[in-house]
């Protein structure tokens, strides 16, 4: 079992019991009591005789970055207190074991049942440890209960060696990483069987860099469902932090029941950086990676990844030049990796929803398509590609040209104007797959003040999804125009992504939901 330990920094009495029945009650199954300010051995032994759910008692030293100035042997004497009172746990670094030839308390000599046990710990806030195998060789030697190694994720790969040391483990064992990038390692310690897992009591505390908030860690990340068949997917990106897709599509599992978690990747910028997660995460031995979203920076890294790999690529998404999905196929013991997009039909099937046509018919409509980037691009080649005239409108106008030159004449007709002329547009749909408007900057329009004419026929689409209402649909809907937000693109784009990874059809209603009542 492991177990999901709540990290509870100690500054006084009260203020422990009130922490500790918080965790309890968020289904923490243990706590991690940080006594780092305290000297006085009667407080520590108060606080760990008043814990309701069993404790682990660490007094960790500056410099191995907690906050306690005491010697060694002050430390281990209320580590020994701790222990007497009936502290389940009692943590001990590597370093200050070495130096003081034995551990609090008996020193682990009398059988576990009758002591608390000890964890023998080593911390690098700075990176990799240069010494990761003899470390951990050490940290073996000792005569402790637990092992527990903890260092500081330089990319999303130092996760893979948390798990191989999990994997190897030659008694009950904590490996995690900490910061952004070593999130991976602390949902998926419960996948890899370590001791605990640790999260903080509220998101955005805790007591290491990238501790999880417990109520995230149960229900966001589905804690109490991950097994160790449990399959893997996650976007990659490069920030990522931000993304709803692990709120939408961990909610989806949920709903269907099926025994999959999505996790957020930080992957660096870079084709050589998304190549070397891609090497090594997806032939991983017991991660189970079986499908990725890919957002900003690294949607032609994946295509062009994929197309040096040989991988089936859907036609129209290797025409857009980028992919959003890649399935990851394990049948039979192969790995067959597969990319699509399902922005475009997200973006097609939004409009025709709401026009209550054929994607067919989008050849009778003209269509202003506002920005020249990724989801631009996107939006043009899928509009051409069933024959829609499409107004291409970008800041700078030789990209808007270069764009509408290279997709012009493949079915639908595609021209390039200036953003000065888009307030005299006279299309049907327009959309805007700029960032203007988002949040923070909520008093931004792409059409500024001077939106087009507008009428009950026409469609204002519009891609941001944060704010759900931005300034150009409040303009669109003033003027009595048909609207589209940018939530309803993600959760179709989403669903698309679920279905075709998990063979299920997409809980739509529920992971709207999830969007709206996280952007709400």
């Amino acid at each position: 079992m492991t177990h999901l330990c709540v990290a509870i920094f100690v500054t006084d009495l009260a203020q422990a019991q009130r922490d500790v029945a918080a965790a309890a009650e968020a289904g923490a199954d243990m706590v991690e009591l940080r006594i780092d300010e305290l000297t006085d051995a009667t407080l520590v032994a108060d606080v760990v005789k008043a814990a309701t759910l069993p404790a682990i008692v660490t007094c960790r030293p500056t410099w191995e970055g907690g906050q306690s100035t005491l010697t060694d042997e002050e430390r281990l004497d209320l580590l020994a207190k701790a222990a007497e009172a009936g502290a389940s746990y009692t943590d001990i670094e590597l370093e200050t074991f070495g130096r003081a030839g034995g551990l609090p308390g008996d020193g682990g000599v009398a059988p576990r049942e009758q002591r608390a046990g000890v964890i023998v710990s080593s911390h690098d806030f700075a990176g990799r440890p240069a010494r990761l195998t003899t470390t951990l060789s050490e940290l073996y030697a000792a005569p402790a209960d637990v092992t527990k190694i903890i260092w500081t994720a330089r990319t999303v790969r130092d996760n893979l060696e948390a798990f191989e040391i999990l994997q190897r483990r030659v008694k009950p064992t904590i490996a995690l990483c900490m910061g952004e990038a070593g999130l991976v390692s602390r949902v998926l310690a419960k996948k890899f069987e370590a001791f605990l897992s640790f999260a903080a009591l509220k998101a955005g505390g805790g007591t290491a860099p990238g501790q999880v908030g417990v109520a995230d860690m149960k229900r966001l990340y589905r804690w109490d469902a991950l097994g160790t068949k449990t399959k893997v997917y996650g976007v990659v990106g490069s920030p990522v932090a931000h993304s709803m897709s692990p709120a939408i599509h961990n909610a989806g599992f949920d709903e269907v029941g099926f025994d999959g978690v999505y996790l957020p990747l930080l992957v660096n910028e870079g084709y050589e950086s998304f190549k070397a997660f891609m090497e090594s995460f997806v032939p991983f031995e017991g991660l189970d990676l079986s499908g990725l979203s890919v957002t900003i920076p690294h949607k032609e890294n994946a295509l062009r990844y994929l197309q040096e790999k040989g991988a089936q690529i859907e036609p129209l998404a290797a025409s857009i030049g980028a992919v959003n999905t890649i399935v990851i196929d394990r049948t039979d013991g192969a790995i067959k990796l597969r990319g699509l997009s399902t922005d475009y039909a997200a973006i097609l099937d939004s409009i025709t929803a709401k026009l209550g046509i054929t994607r067919e018919k989008l050849a009778d409509y003209r269509v202003a398509v506002i920005g020249a980037g990724g989801t631009g691009r996107t939006a043009i080649a899928a509009l051409a590609h069933y024959g829609a005239t499409v107004v291409v409108y970008n800041r700078t106008f030789e990209r808007a040209e270069a764009l509408a030159s290279e997709f012009n004449g493949r079915s639908g007709k595609v021209v390039a104007a200036r953003m000065e002329k888009l307030c005299d547009s006279c299309c049907q749909i327009y959309l805007n797959t700029t960032s203007l408007g988002m949040h923070p900057n909520v008093e931004q329009s792409a059409w500024g003040d001077a939106p087009p004419t507008l009428d009950a026929e026409s469609v204002v689409f519009d891609t941001v999804y944060n704010p759900m209402k931005t300034k150009l649909l409040a303009q669109a809907e003033a003027a009595g125009a048909k609207t589209i937000g940018g939530v309803e693109m993600f959760v179709r784009q989403a669903a698309a992504q679920f279905e075709v990874w998990t063979g299920k059809p997409a809980p739509v209603k529920t992971m709207r939901e999830v969007v709206e009542r996280r952007l709400a």
